[in-house]
Formats: C-alpha cells, sequence, structure tokens
C-alpha cells in the first residue's frame, strides 16, 4: 500500500527541521512511502530545506516538491492533492511533530476498516522558557482554547466531526473533491463535513498521536485567535452545518459585555456585575487547574489575564467576520473554488496507480 504524506509550508524554515527528522525515521517501509511537499512561495529558505531533503531521498519511493503560486492554505492543499499517487494520502501541517510510528499506526487502523482515521494533537512549544510554557499551559487548557475531542489524545477509538492530522483512503478523496479555496482556517471543517455528508465516518484513534507547536508570544496567539474567529464568522454564511455552538461562545461572551455595559450605562449595572463575577469565577478556576499540570511556572499567575484576552479577540474576530459576509460573498462569487474541488477528483482518478 502506497502512502503519500503530504505537507504544506509558508516561511517555516525553523519549523520544518524536527518534523523532517520525524519523517526520515519513519518505521513504515520507505519504498512505500512517497512524500508531497508544497511550498506556498516562501521567502525564507523553506523551500531549499524542502529540496535538500528530496536530495538525500532516505530511501522514500518519490519525494515532489511543489511550487504553490498562492498562500492560501486551502489552495496549497489542493496542490498536495493532485499530486499525491498514494492509496492513502495523510496530512502533517508544518508545525507539527509525529512519533516514528506515526505511518504504520495510521495504515493499521485504516486496515481494520476505517476509511478517515487520526489521532489527539496535543500543543507542545519549542525552545522552552516560563514564558513559553505559560502561553503553552493557556493553549491546552480547555477553557483558554478549544474543547475539539481531537486535541487530546482519546483513551479509546471514537468517531468525531473532525480531526487535525488525519490519513484518507484514496476514495474519500475521489468522492467529496478537495478543499474550498474560499476559507482560510476553516477549510478543514467543511472539508470534514462534506466527508461525512458522503457517509464516511472520522476515527479518532488511541494509538495514533502527533503533535502541534503552540504560538511562542501572546501577539501572534492573539492574532491567530482573532483570524479563527473571523472565519468562523464568514463560513457561517457558507456552510453553518460544519460549525458547532462552542465556536460561537466567544462571540457570545463578548456580545454579552457589550450588551450588559450598555445596560449599566443607563443604570442598571446588576446584569454587568453577575456576568463579570460569573466568568471571573470560571476564569480563576481554570487558571488554579493550570497549577496542577508539570512544568509549573511564576508566570501561570498572569494567566486569569491571558484567558478573557484570547476569548475576547476571538469574539471580536467573529463579529468582524459576521459583518464582512455581505462584501465578502461578492467577492467569492467570482471564485473558481467549486470548478477546484472537481478538478481534485479528476486529478485523483488520473494519479491513481493501477
Amino acid at each position: 500500500m502506497l502512502v503519500s504524506l503530504c505537507m504544506i509550508a509558508y516561511n517555516e524554515v525553523d519549523a520544518v527541521d524536527g518534523l523532517f527528522r520525524d519523517i526520515s525515521i519513519q518505521d513504515y517501509p520507505h519504498e512505500q512511502i512517497e512524500i508531497v511537499f508544497v511550498d506556498s512561495m516562501s521567502t525564507d529558505g523553506t523551500r531549499e530545506k524542502m529540496e535538500h531533503f528530496k536530495s538525500v531521498g532516505y530511501g522514500f519511493d518519490r519525494i515532489t516538491v511543489v511550487q504553490c503560486a498562492k498562500k492560501n492554505q486551502a489552495f496549497s492543499w489542493n496542490a498536495a492533492l493532485m499530486t499525491a499517487r498514494g492509496d492513502v494520502i495523510i496530512r502533517v501541517d508544518a508545525h507539527a511533530r509525529i512519533p516514528r510510528n506515526f505511518v504504520s499506526r495510521n495504515i493499521y487502523n485504516l486496515n481494520q476498516g476505517e476509511n478517515v482515521v487520526g489521532g489527539g494533537r496535543p500543543n507542545i512549544t519549542s525552545d522552552v522558557s516560563p514564558w513559553k510554557l505559560t502561553l503553552l499551559a493557556a493553549e491546552d487548557s480547555l477553557f483558554g482554547s478549544s474543547v475539539a475531542s481531537y486535541r487530546r489524545p482519546p483513551t479509546q477509538k471514537e468517531y468525531l466531526d473532525s480531526l487535525f492530522h488525519a490519513a484518507y483512503r484514496r476514495e474519500v478523496i475521489h468522492k467529496v473533491g478537495g478543499f474550498n479555496e474560499d476559507l482560510g482556517r476553516t477549510e478543514d471543517n467543511e472539508f470534514h463535513y462534506r466527508i461525512r455528508k458522503a457517509g464516511y465516518r472520522l476515527c479518532c484513534c488511541p494509538d495514533i498521536i502527533s503533535y502541534q507547536h503552540s504560538r511562542n508570544n501572546l501577539k501572534d496567539m492573539i492574532r491567530q485567535k482573532y483570524s479563527n474567529g473571523r472565519w468562523i464568522g464568514l463560513t457561517l454564511s457558507v456552510c453553518p452545518g460544519c460549525l458547532s455552538y462552542f465556536h460561537f461562545a466567544p462571540f457570545a461572551f463578548v456580545m454579552m459585555i457589550i450588551f450588559c455595559s450598555i445596560l449599566a450605562a443607563f443604570g442598571f449595572a446588576l446584569p454587568l456585575y453577575i456576568l463579570l463575577l460569573l466568568y471571573g469565577m470560571f476564569d480563576l478556576v481554570n487558571a488554579v487547574g493550570c497549577f496542577t499540570l508539570k512544568n509549573v511556572q511564576p508566570q501561570f499567575i498572569l494567566l486569569p489575564l491571558i484567558f478573557p484576552i484570547l476569548h475576547i479577540s476571538y469574539g471580536i474576530g467573529t463579529i468582524v467576520g459576521l459583518l464582512q459576509i455581505p462584501f465578502w460573498q461578492k467577492k467569492i462569487k467570482k471564485s473558481h473554488s467549486k470548478e477546484h474541488i472537481e478538478k481534485v477528483k479528476r486529478k485523483i482518478e488520473k494519479n491513481t496507480i493501477r
């Protein structure tokens, strides 16, 4: 069974070294793995590192480096899918680390009768420092980041709405097509929604694990949360079914702050006090909970401030996205995303090794 291990990157020169080492020591037979790298017009030497990896070879069936003319993630993933020839296609993020048995455990679980598999994807940090460990604690917290089940390793097989680093049988991509290039940040949600609608299940397996590097500074984390929230707002207009209620929790929180603040301005301050009291209780309880983790740092005392900053950033992003929907809809009417989804189907069929 030929496996296509795919990765896209834009200016990730500092992040890919660890992942490349992980790929080079996979215990699945290298002659049954092809590597597909997509470079989205990097300017920092990322492509040169890809080409060096290709020149070394490591005994893989084939290593392909594709230059993608757009920085759009969905466009780059579609380029990877249209290049891949494998019976199984595995997606790995450039900010990731994978264990030596990552490919083999994915294949093992697919051979148990599954069509799409993945596993837990906890966060890690590089160049460990007290501040980075504090941000990692915020990112790992259910309160500070996400309740998505795939972020934590499962104790048994379970079927989820979405997976992060997933392995797909080729037939799945052939049936549903590629990624919606109109979307950013939420392209995975919409892609997996179509997979579920096509009758497939996404299996999260306890013996599969990979790791995602968290943002190393608060500014980048705030920017990420804002962008995530904005794309949740925009995606609501094209695929509400691929979103969950928890995606809108920060939006609801910010709207409640605005509404209660207006009431307070008119002399009805009690709702605002109650809201802040309830949020403060959850905030402090979850901050204290982080002190039960390993590698506790003095900076953890800042978590009660970091949590609301992340929530408000995400909520404001969703508000902005919702307000931008009319203008965005006009823009995407001229796009060719549907044609590109179908193009991936045709290319997958053409590339099938018989």
